[in-house]
């Protein structure tokens, strides 16, 4: 039988979008694949390869809930443990990588007490809390984004973080320069702290000139809550929008933009530098460690992308920002060069790389 591969990730599309990227190249090599996820988890499994055999677990967080239900956090993640236990026994597999988020923890601690082979990636600058209790477990530690900061004692390998084939379909696309034609702007807000975005991008929109306003289609991903208002904000301001609470052609929507406003989640800067966009990015402020700042450094330095803190956004610092990059061409084309130089297309193939070594393949 072919040697099984168990991903455990959490739920978010952060965590799910490298781990779906590590289970398509995995099956092309002729491993079995399994996700080990809760709930919230399977609902970003939609684009994982039909092959990859879905196993759900009991977890929870203590990031959300009242008191009671934070009370019942552990034995929720103990039962897990105890189901991955048996899973494990049941069908023993050859490496287990965890890619954070609680829901990995049922299968890394199973990973664990049965000594199997095993490893976590980090996606961020800074280890999640979940890769913190299990970086000095595991075997092999490998960071997505460089340098990462890691408890003493560890060791980490850099690998990048693996985007899915879709994006690997579209790496380095050629970039059509901003010019008086239509444009196609991307607003991305990510799981966590997406309102502001809803808040502050249409209010941009208003104040940049109107011929350039004129030419903007705007695509951006908003909470269902803040929709409604997002839309009504975009109508006013004159601007075409299309709204969504999660776009599945992100790659198509990215290698045809002109410009990316984005959150400086880990996967969203993957994605925008193996393509090659230029960006605004604004970390998530209570980031755990403030890790989307580490993030966005890479991108920042080499001048692929500006960066603005939520302190410092509003409206009319946005659109400043905005009409310098779409109103100098040469500009835009500038970042665009320079955001393709910070993209890793092979960071799937290093990760691919260790599991193997982990598994006992040849090199």
């Amino acid at each position: 039988m072919a040697k099984l591969l168990l991903i455990a990730a959490g739920g978010t599309g952060g965590h799910m979008f490298p781990a779906q990227a590590l289970a398509e190249a995995m099956l092309a090599r002729g491993w079995r694949v399994k996700l080990s996820t809760d709930d919230r988890g399977a609902r970003y499994a939609g684009g994982f390869p039909e092959a990859v055999k879905i196993e759900r677990v009991a977890s929870a967080t203590f990031a959300r809930g009242g008191a009671a239900a934070k009370l019942l956090v552990p034995f929720r993640i103990l039962g897990g443990v105890i189901g991955a236990l048996i899973s494990q026994l049941r069908d023993r597999p050859s490496v287990v990588v965890g890619f954070g988020g609680y829901p990995s923890i049922p299968a890394l601690s199973a990973a664990w007490v049965l000594r199997r082979p095993r490893m976590i990636h980090e996606q961020n600058g800074v280890l999640g809390r979940v890769n913190q209790i299990f970086a000095r477990r595991v075997d092999k530690v490998a960071c997505g984004t460089w340098p990462t900061t890691l408890p003493a004692g560890v060791t980490g390998e850099a690998v990048g973080n693996p985007v899915r084939q879709a994006v690997l379909d579209r790496a380095s696309a050629p970039y059509i320069p901003p010019g008086d034609y239509p444009m196609a702007l991307v607003v991305i807000g990510g799981s966590q702290g997406a309102r502001i975005l809803s808040d502050v991008v249409p209010g941009a929109m208003a104040l940049l000139p109107e011929g350039l306003r004129a030419n903007l289609r705007i695509a951006h991903q908003a909470r269902d809550e803040d929709a409604t208002r997002a839309a009504e904000a975009y109508e006013a301001a004159g601007v075409r929008a299309e709204i969504a609470p999660f776009f599945t052609d992100i790659p198509r929507r990215l290698s045809e933009a002109q410009l990316v406003i984005s959150r400086s989640g880990a996967s969203s800067v993957a994605d925008i530098s193996v393509i090659g966009r230029p960006a605004i990015l604004i970390p998530f402020a209570a980031a755990t460690g403030d890790h989307q700042t580490a993030n966005a450094k890479g991108l920042v330095d080499t001048g692929g992308a500006v960066m603005l803190t939520e302190k410092a956004l509003d409206a009319s610092t946005l659109a400043r920002h905005i009409a310098a990059i779409l109103e100098d061409p040469m500009k835009a084309e500038t970042m665009a060069r320079a955001a393709l130089g910070e993209g890793k297309p092979d960071a799937t193939a290093r990760l691919v790389a260790l599991v193997e070594a982990l598994g006992g393949e040849p090199a």
